[in-house]
């Protein structure tokens, strides 16, 4: 493992263009809402600037396994308002709720062997959870299907699609990713036929029209989809019915410099248009405004490891609303969280 002293690698900086447009003036607060799978946050932009780079560990950290203390390679993420952390435990075929500063998590889903039972899951990837209506969306990828748990009844919602990842937009839309066929469809809630493709659907590609396995996604309030174009080690904005895309953060070849990315996952847009990425080969998260040539490192980037300063293979992110920033920490199995600096 990789180690280093925690002040060597604070490798949060902000420039002078970015201060000035974060921190406007003393008088005036510039409020932020980030919609983060279905969950709305709202945070004083001036506060998550930075974020302290000793990360907390708030869900496993207890080495590979199934008990309920325990994580095997958590992927997707979501945080509710009561800063509960509901995981899709991929290798555990499961999802698990883990009830904030709790010590173990709790079944919500699965956890009874890797099968297509309705009590069953194969290698979920993503989960979102929508607590005005109780019901919980998987993208139950091995079994190429999402479903939705409502009172512990299972429903499938969309079939024979191999989904990878999943957002809620404000209009009553669900998002889905189709890693092989390099496409996301949109859908209305409740009207699942086959859906309405707003990204790629162009072949696989690196051209502005295409995409090549794509992960997750984010959708702004103007129905702008934001997808980690993994192999093409980029993030693309698709702006509604757009028939291409736009770059907005890598694109230049997979690598560690600041204007690159390594297989990215996560993706998370405020409304600054700052695009935090999970950048998953390079072990770190990115912070990318839209229109600048390179992002900046946000947490990580020390070098793949277990310490408190280091990801492994970095999938999903999510923030609360106090702007801590969440992660999962794949390879670790574990969650991580980031605490802002005040």
């Amino acid at each position: 493992m990789v180690t280093a002293s925690i002040t060597k690698n604070a490798v949060v900086t902000t420039s002078t263009t970015e201060t000035t447009m974060v921190t406007t003036s003393t008088t005036k607060t510039t409020m932020l809402t980030t919609l983060t799978n279905s969950h709305t946050t709202t945070m004083n932009v001036s506060r998550f600037s930075k974020w302290k780079q000793n990360a907390i560990t708030v869900a496993g950290g207890n080495g590979e396994g199934q008990k309920l203390n325990q994580l095997n390679r958590p992927e997707g993420i979501f945080i509710d308002k009561n800063k509960n952390i509901f995981i899709a435990d991929r290798f555990n075929h499961r999802i698990v709720e883990w009830k904030c500063d709790a010590k173990e998590g709790q079944i919500i889903v699965g956890g009874n062997g890797q099968g297509n039972r309705v009590d069953q899951l194969n290698r979920p990837t993503d989960v979102i959870v929508d607590q005005q209506n109780h019901l919980i969306i998987i993208a139950d990828r091995d079994n190429r299907r999402v479903i939705q748990w409502m009172n512990e009844n299972q429903q499938i919602l969309i079939e024979n699609i191999d989904c990878d990842a999943l957002a809620m937009g404000k209009s009553g839309f669900l998002y889905v990713s189709d890693w092989k066929k390099d496409e996301v469809r949109r859908w209305k809630i409740g009207e699942y036929n086959e859906g309405i493709v707003v990204a790629g659907e162009n072949g696989r590609g690196n051209q502005l029209n295409q995409l090549n396995n794509p992960t997750y996604i984010f959708v702004d309030e103007d129905q702008s989809v934001y997808v980690s174009d993994m192999n093409n080690d980029r993030v693309m904005k698709w702006i509604k019915y757009a028939k291409e895309g736009r770059i907005v953060a890598g694109g230049n070849g997979q690598g560690r410099n600041l204007n690159q990315l390594s297989s990215p996952q996560g993706v998370i847009v405020d409304d600054l248009d700052q695009i935090y990425v999970t950048d998953y080969g390079n072990h770190r998260i990115m912070r990318w405004c839209e229109g600048k040539e390179e992002g900046e490192i946000v947490v990580g980037g020390n070098g793949q490891g277990n310490q408190l300063i280091q990801l492994n293979y970095p999938t999903d992110l999510s923030f609360d609303d106090e702007g801590n920033l969440y992660v999962a920490d794949y390879s670790n199995h574990r969650i991580q969280k980031f605490e802002t600096i005040l």
